[in-house]
């Protein structure tokens, strides 16, 4: 473990600046830097970073975060490896406090080695290989691909031991998964015979393995198994290569095997990746989704492609957004994208995936075929079958639900709020508008949808989160701990009056990153670029004044009702009465200065 006051030290030393600005183009504007956002396609330059906050946020696809938060979202390391980058490159050495991080990580740096110099090994075997060379000549691939993606060969059973010759026997080959134990105590190569396809991280480093059979055999793919290094609901064949051209493409194709994307990419469509022999997660989507906004999904077209698709479709849904879109393109049944490119060629390719069905279509047209829409009965059953995936799309995609819940309602011959109380949702909001007030271009002017106003609590602890140094002014028996916003303020404040550092806002948040209160920070800083009068002293001092008097208030009032409640049952003594009448003043104060202030 490292220790936190080491981290916050770091933080105060680097400047998120030169951090992100070794990786983007940085622009002033004003009090920040902007770029176009790396995370998500887009045209302008909507990525905002602090200096003042150490703090990067982008106005499209809300990713924001500190410097430890934009190596681990752009580079793929995990937080330790974060932390460790910004260290060397502060010229800070990280501590260990005693409790086995380092050996850990000396663990996870061998893994590495093992698996790299597997790689390096099956790329040599293929070179004196013959037939793995025909076979890969047969698929149509060239040089260069095979180059690209590092592509090689797993020979004879025992073939890792000529550069493990020592290590054989060592446990980590296995925990690598790069060799199998077997009940009489034998130990082999977990591939043998068969193409390899070093599976990348997004730092371009291999963790495991796909391997294809040659010619006949089973199973024709094998793929590593989950290891310290590797999850497969995690990874994407093909992204660290990937990434750079589905940015530059505007989205990014899904297919289903290594063959599909070396082939592709081997005719000039470079933003394809494949799921690692399972079913596309939701963590898979949202990697993608953080370099683009579309994301077309590739599948053969016979029954076992859309059994895929519909997984595939299954496994989307929590990540909807009403920005981005999610679509289905189905090959004809007799080709897969590999023979479909040679076939056809990369343009078509191309202008199939731009006409690609997208997701809500898809969806619809799935349960109509399962749905006799003459009857009562099969009307009824496509509103049952559509409920638990129209309720599973998340407020992020409220405008996509309510389209699929309009659609819904007409297929199923009911009216929309019919289907929305038979799936529990919150109807649609409705909205008069007035017939007077007409604005320019004819029409009636239409009020603006306000979002309700933040409590007094996540007020206050926008504005510590903005200026930290105001935690040591509030007192911590005047927060309310009945939500997280206030438990999360509650925290800061105790560590301000235990004289605990407070830096950056973004310090503050990796301060909590791994408690209870981490989400509701986190949530809050998401919006910190919408509001910027935090440049405003005046107006932050006002804000915060009068978030300290609405607490008072809150407090007052709760003291009131229990002295109140005393003098009903006839328990309230004449200290009390002297208390309350007290109180009741010192309210009436504070109720004006509230007033004027909100006036």
């Amino acid at each position: 473990m490292i220790p936190q006051s080491f981290i916050q030290d770091l933080l105060a030393r680097v400047d998120i600046v030169d951090v992100i600005e070794r990786h983007l183009t940085l622009k002033k504007s004003g009090a920040n830097y902007f770029a176009r956002c790396p995370f998500h396609g887009e045209k302008s330059a909507s990525f905002s970073v602090s200096p003042s906050k150490q703090f990067y946020h982008c106005f499209g696809c809300g990713a924001h975060g500190s410097a430890i938060g934009f190596l681990m979202e752009y580079s793929g390391l995990s937080y330790v490896e974060a932390i460790k980058e910004l260290a060397r490159d502060a010229g800070m050495q990280v501590p260990d406090d005693g409790r086995g991080a380092r050996r850990a990580d000396e663990g996870h740096e061998r893994l590495i080695e093992i698996v790299t110099a597997a790689a390096k090994f099956y790329c040599e075997a293929l070179a004196r290989s013959p037939q793995a060379a025909a076979y890969l000549q047969r698929r149509g691939l060239s040089r260069e691909v095979v180059e690209r993606f590092s592509i090689g060969y797993a020979p004879e059973r025992h073939a890792l031991q000529q550069i493990f010759p020592n290590d054989y026997r060592d446990k980590l080959l296995a925990t690598a998964g790069m060799v199998i134990d077997n009940d009489a105590g034998e130990r082999y190569d977990r591939f043998r015979n068969r193409i390899m396809f070093p599976i990348h991280d997004r730092r371009g480093r291999v963790i495991a393995f796909g391997g294809r059979v040659l010619d006949a055999g089973e199973p024709k793919y094998l793929n590593s198994p989950e290891t310290p290094l590797f999850e497969k609901g995690r990874e994407l064949y093909g992204f660290f290569l990937a990434q750079k051209a589905i940015r530059e493409a505007g989205f990014a194709i899904v297919v289903e095997g290594y063959m599909d994307v070396v082939a592709l990419a081997q005719f000039g469509i470079e933003n394809a990746v494949a799921a690692l022999g399972t079913a596309t997660t939701p963590h898979h989507i949202n990697t993608l989704l953080r370099q683009t906004d579309r994301v077309v999904f590739c599948f053969d077209g016979d029954e076992a492609g859309r059994r895929a698709a519909w997984r595939a479709l299954e496994n989307a849904l929590e990540a909807l957004r009403d920005d981005v879109t999610l679509a289905f393109l189905f090959l004809p049944p007799e080709h897969d994208p590999d023979t479909f490119v040679r076939e056809k060629g990369a343009d078509a390719f191309r202008d199939a995936a731009a006409h690609a069905t997208p997701l809500a279509e898809f969806l619809l047209d799935h349960l109509r075929q399962n749905c006799d829409l003459a009857s009562a009965e099969g009307r009824a059953r496509l509103v049952h079958e559509a409920k638990p995936l129209v309720t599973r799309i998340p407020d992020a995609a409220v405008i996509l639900r309510l389209q699929l819940v309009k659609a819904v309602a007409a297929t199923s011959r009911l009216a929309q709020n019919e289907v929305e109380q038979a799936y529990g949702l919150k109807p649609a909001p409705r909205v008069s508008f007035p017939t007077s007030g007409n604005v320019p271009g004819g029409g009636a002017r239409r009020p603006a949808m306000r979002r309700p106003p933040p409590s007094t609590v996540a007020t206050l602890l926008r504005l510590v989160l903005q200026h930290p140094a105001l935690a040591a002014r509030l007192p911590v028996n005047l927060i309310p701990s009945d939500t997280a916003e206030g438990r999360a303020l509650a925290a800061i404040v105790d560590l301000a009056g235990l004289g605990e550092a407070i830096g950056s806002a973004a310090a503050l948040i990796e301060r909590f990153r791994d408690t209870p209160h981490f989400e509701a920070l986190d949530r809050l800083a998401a919006g910190q670029g919408e509001a910027e009068a935090e440049f405003d002293p005046a107006a932050v001092e006002r804000l915060f004044e009068d978030g300290l008097r609405k607490l008072q208030a809150d407090a007052i009032a709760n003291e009131i009702a229990e002295l109140m409640e005393q003098a009903r049952t006839g328990t309230l003594s004449a200290a009390g009465q002297n208390h309350l009448n007290e109180l009741l003043r010192e309210k009436s104060t504070l109720a004006a200065l509230i007033r004027a202030s909100d006036s």
